[in-house]
C-alpha cells in the first residue's frame, strides 16, 4: 500500500502538508478517532513544526480533523447523520458543477469523463474500483473550471473515502457496474440537462443507500445506526 505520509521533497508549505494528511486520511491511514502526533508526523513529512500545525489547522477548519482542549487532535469519527449530511452537500456540489460544464463545452467534457468510465470497466480488484470511481467525480467538478466547488469538493471526497474504506472488505468485484457513471457523462456529453440531474440524484442516493441501508442495519461509520437519505433502489450501483 503507498503510504501518503512519504518526506516532502517540495516546499514544505502549509498547503502541501495539508493535502498529504487529506490523503492519508482518505486512504485511512489514520483510523476515524486516531490522534494525531505532531511531533511524529513532523519527522515523517520532513518538516518543521510551525508549517505542519498550519497545515492541521486548516483540516481541523475543514472538519476532518476535532480538536479536544488538553487532549490533541483527533481524525473525525462520522455519524450516520454525519455521512447523509455529507452526501447531501456533495450531491449539492457535483449537481451544480454539472450545471456549469452543460452551460460549455459539455461534449468535451462528457468525452472526459467516459474515458474514466472506460478505465472504471478495467478496474479487477476493490481498490482498484475505489479510485477510479472517486477520480471520476472529483473531474467531473474539476471540469466546472470552478475552484470553490473544487476546494470545497475535496473534503467531502475525504470524507467519502474514509466511508467506502470502511466497507471495502465487504464488496466484491462483481459488486462494481459502470453503468450509473456511464450514464451520467453521456446524458453530459449530450447536453441534457434534466436527465444529468436525475441520474446524480439517483446515483448519491444509491451511493449513500450501500452505505446506510433504509433498514437501519448498514453503517458508514461502524455503528449500526442510522438510515439512507431516501429508500431509493440500492441493488448494486456504483459506490459513489
Amino acid at each position: 500500500m503507498t503510504s501518503y505520509l512519504e518526506p516532502l521533497e517540495q516546499q514544505s508549505t502549509p498547503s502541501l502538508i495539508a493535502d498529504k494528511l487529506r490523503q492519508a486520511i482518505g486512504a485511512r491511514e489514520f483510523k476515524p478517532g486516531q490522534q494525531l502526533s505532531e511531533a511524529a508526523l513532523a519527522q515523517k513529512l520532513g518538516v518543521s513544526r510551525g508549517p505542519l500545525r498550519e497545515g492541521m489547522q486548516r483540516l481541523t477548519q475543514e472538519g476532518l480533523l476535532v480538536s479536544i482542549r488538553h487532549r490533541g487532535l483527533f481524525v473525525i469519527e462520522m455519524t450516520p447523520d454525519e455521512v447523509c449530511d455529507m452526501y447531501l452537500a456533495r450531491e449539492a456540489i457535483e449537481r451544480a458543477a454539472a450545471a456549469k460544464i452543460l452551460r460549455g463545452d459539455h461534449v468535451a467534457a462528457g468525452d472526459a469523463l467516459l474515458e474514466i468510465v472506460e478505465q472504471m470497466t478495467k478496474a479487477r480488484t476493490p481498490a482498484e474500483n475505489s479510485e477510479v470511481d472517486i477520480r471520476f467525480h472529483i473531474r467531473l467538478v474539476e471540469l466546472s473550471d470552478s475552484p470553490r466547488l473544487s476546494r470545497m469538493h475535496q473534503t467531502f471526497i475525504t470524507e467519502t473515502q474514509m466511508c467506502i474504506h470502511a466497507l471495502d472488505e465487504s464488496y466484491s468485484v462483481s459488486d462494481f457496474r459502470s453503468e450509473e457513471h456511464r450514464a451520467i457523462a453521456a446524458a453530459i456529453k449530450a447536453g441534457d440537462r434534466e436527465l444529468t440531474d436525475q441520474l446524480l440524484i439517483a446515483h448519491m442516493d444509491d451511493a449513500l443507500n450501500r452505505l446506510i441501508p433504509p433498514d437501519g442495519n448498514g453503517n458508514g461509520d461502524g455503528s449500526g445506526k442510522g438510515k439512507g437519505k431516501r429508500k431509493g433502489n440500492s441493488d448494486g450501483g456504483g459506490k459513489g
